[in-house]
């Protein structure tokens, strides 16, 4: 490994938008919540991806509400859908129902391939149904929408640990370029509403998440002012763009990317300006890779958490995310229960081969060497 990527992945990653200390304390009201699940949540550290046959639940879990978006953003899979929208919205009961039968889960992402928004009430029953079992829950927005019937309102009021915002451009004509069909000045002053709303409570819940890529890469400066002129106390730069296991996209992406770029020099000056502005500027390194032969580099996903489409089947991982790409098995319902396949032979397959250094073809592009 180069200098350069050494570099990169020394970058200070994301913290939880309230702390780490309010994330710990969260996870032990969870942990007390239900005798069984502190139980899990130890087996599930003491597991350290040694087996393919497990004996506890997922301790995390994302989850996906809706696979359809009012965006047509140019580095998502999205566009390439009929409509934007790949299949129907998670039912609310097909939810709780999970939720109910994941009694390990500590944390959940709520949110896909998609905007969570556009399932409105439901959406925020959600949360709240987790919420209820202090299960720490985060989410994904554009923006787009929270003006709507006071949804940031809604939003943090269901009780939501931590709102995700993307921002991809400090101004209109970069950041309607990337994120086709968006208003630049509506999501500002969306971002204005929820943050203000996050103050008058006294509360941290949102974090500007920024991807970066050669059409915004000169204005990361830019962006990190805009942080601040918005109320953002966080602020995330994604260092790639993924593919979603698909080829048109990889090379699409590939072309719009700015890995090759990054300076890792520059990218930590901008802590130090956050700091002056009062935000905390922090980099979700996906090129970062794992390395077979070693328990301790493997991917972490098969082993701890998954992915749940929204129409139920289950892919290994948010990096695919696409259910249609690949899948663990067939979708949950009737007899087939996420425990089930948690457990089941399939899934149980999928861990062997990363444990055995034969790396599922789907996954080869997030390992090194592969």
């Amino acid at each position: 490994m180069d200098a350069r990527r050494r570099a990169l992945r020394a970058l200070l990653a994301p913290e939880p938008a309230a702390g780490e200390p309010a994330y710990r304390r969260e996870r032990e009201l969870a942990l007390a919540a239900d005798p069984r699940k502190r139980g899990n949540y130890e087996r599930s550290l003491a597991s350290a991806r040694r087996s393919a046959a497990i004996d506890y639940l997922p301790i995390k879990l994302d989850i996906e509400n809706v696979s359809r978006c009012n965006y047509r953003c140019t580095m998502c899979v999205v566009p390439s859908w009929h409509k934007g929208r790949r299949a129907e919205d998670l039912p609310l009961d097909a939810f709780k129902r999970l939720i109910d039968e994941q009694f390990g889960l500590i944390e959940i992402k709520l949110q896909g391939i998609g905007e969570p928004l556009l399932q409105r009430g439901e959406f925020f029953e959600m949360i709240r149904y987790a919420r209820a079992r202090h299960i720490w829950v985060r989410t994904t927005t554009n923006a787009s929408l929270l003006h709507l019937n006071e949804n940031y309102r809604q939003l943090i009021d269901a009780d939501v640990n931590e709102v995700q915002i993307s921002i991809d451009g400090a101004s209109a004509e970069v950041f309607e370029a990337i994120r086709a069909g968006s208003v630049f000045e509506r999501v500002l002053a969306n971002c204005r509403r929820i943050n203000g709303y996050c103050r008058s409570l006294g509360i941290e819940r949102t974090k500007m998440w920024t991807v970066v890529q050669k059409r915004n890469l000169h204005q990361l400066e830019a962006l990190v002012n805009l942080a601040a002129d918005l109320q953002f106390t966080n602020q995330v730069f994604s260092l790639g763009l993924g593919d979603w296991g698909l080829q048109d996209m990889q090379e699409r992406n590939a072309a719009a990317g700015a890995e090759e770029e990054l300076d890792p020099e520059a990218l930590a000056r901008l802590v130090e300006f956050g700091e002056q502005r009062g935000v905390r500027v922090r980099f979700w390194n996906v090129a970062a890779k794992y390395k077979a032969g070693d328990t301790a580099t493997l991917c972490p996903w098969p082993f701890e958490r998954a992915y749940v489409a929204s129409d139920l089947r289950v892919v290994p991982c948010c990096y695919i995310g696409n259910p249609d790409v690949f899948q663990i098995d067939g979708a949950l319902g009737g007899e087939r229960s996420f425990a089930g396949v948690w457990r089941g032979s399939a899934f149980r397959d999928f861990r062997q081969r990363h444990l055995d250094g034969a790396i599922p073809e789907i996954c080869k592009g997030c390992y090194e060497h592969s």
